[in-house]
């Protein structure tokens, strides 16, 4: 991963340090020599953020369109509901249905895997740089089975959090760049094409740090879960843990022209080792009737196989992974639509309690709008 960047305008001074690092197969994909600099130069100037609040509103198109789908859809969905803080940590299994006594017991088995409770309620900050390749398949008409298609594009990021409702992420790939976050208050997401615009419904995590990057969140995320059977992934037996967002948090994220249905998410926790190795959701969402009274449903299943576990600071943390997206259109006169996309993942970096990482850095950005209706439908 390239972290540093000549200093253009000083021969002299010291190399630039590049805000989110980049792959090194992007990278060579610039040029050469002293062209390659120049040409990132340009790049991420074009890239600024504060293009989209004073350049009027273009029209996305082409791969331009493509490379944004893949960055909201794939790169920066939020997980279903908020996450309690350490319930985890305090709930007794006693007193519950035998479902939710089982999903706390299983929980107590990962936090063990994981670290403890000592090493995890120790983390107060979390900083992680990691390289992913997206690839996408076109829209095909009908519900048969499709795949992404191509060799896919090359991207880097970097995740800051406080807590799991305080976070900035930031992403960069194949000439597009963008950015979401979350004060703990409101999460936004922009980018160099559009406005930053603020999700509705309460602030949720990134659903990446659940991919096996921060298990204390990922154990509060389950202490509200019930255990729905066994399954055999990859050759391990699991246990299957179920949440869904509550009726609350679902009517505050819809709108006057849509209705979220449910969201619905679901962990696999391997029996022989006790760590998450799969993890899965499913959005449901109802654009609301037409002139017509017919009403449009784009479902987005999600599929995400967490490996490569490694202790760092005395935390179980997963290096690696790779996510497969579904999205679906169906509904009363429409034609059935349905499109695959693909990420895969690695960690190259990652650190906890990181000094001077205060709250001011996640503030959101000063020309931050309001959630306007039919935005973010398919943001997660």
């Amino acid at each position: 991963m390239r972290k540093l960047c000549p200093n253009f305008d000083r021969e002299d001074a010291l190399d630039t340090v590049l805000e989110v690092p980049i792959p090194e197969e992007m990278f060579a994909n610039m040029g050469t020599g002293a062209a390659r600099w120049q040409n990132m130069r340009t790049w991420l100037k074009a890239q600024a953020f504060d293009r989209a609040a004073t350049d009027a509103p273009t029209e996305l198109s082409g791969r331009s369109a493509e490379l944004q789908l893949l960055l909201n859809v794939v790169g920066s969905p939020l997980i279903p509901c908020p996450v309690p803080i350490d319930r985890a940590f305090s709930r007794s299994i006693r007193d519950s249905s035998i479902q939710a006594s089982t999903a706390k017991y299983i929980i107590q088995q990962y936090i063990a895997a994981t670290g403890g409770q000592a090493a995890l309620t120790s983390v107060n900050s979390m900083y992680a740089v990691g390289k992913v390749k997206m690839s996408a398949s076109e829209f095909h008409v009908g519900d048969q089975t499709v795949a992404a298609k191509g060799s896919g594009e090359i991207g880097g990021y970097v995740l800051w959090q406080k807590n799991p409702d305080v976070w900035y992420f930031e992403l960069i790939m194949a000439g597009c760049k963008m950015s979401a976050g979350s004060d703990g208050k409101v999460a936004w997401r922009q980018s160099a094409s559009e406005q930053s615009h603020a999700s509705r419904g309460p602030p949720r995590p990134l659903r990446r740090s659940l991919q096996g990057l921060d298990p204390r969140s990922t154990a509060n995320l389950f202490s509200d879960a019930v255990c729905i059977g066994e399954k055999i992934i990859n050759g391990e037996e699991c246990f299957i843990l179920k949440l869904e967002a509550n009726p609350a948090t679902l009517r505050a994220r819809s709108a006057a022209t849509f209705d979220i249905i449910h969201h619905k998410i679901w962990g696999y926790f391997s029996q022989r080792t006790g760590l998450l190795i799969q993890l899965e959701d499913t959005h449901l969402l109802r654009m609301k009737a037409g002139r017509r009274g017919e009403s449009i449903f784009w479902e987005t299943s999600m599929e995400s196989v967490i490996e490569d576990y490694r202790y760092i600071n005395s935390i179980n943390i997963a290096h690696a992974g790779r996510t497969m997206v579904t999205l679906f259109r169906y509904g009363e006169g429409s034609v059935n639509h349905k499109r695959k996309m693909e990420e895969s993942w690695t960690i190259e970096e990652v650190d906890f309690n990181l000094w001077g990482l205060s709250t001011e850095c996640f503030l959101p950005p000063a020309n931050l709008k309001k959630e306007q209706d039919g935005d973010d439908s398919h943001g997660g």
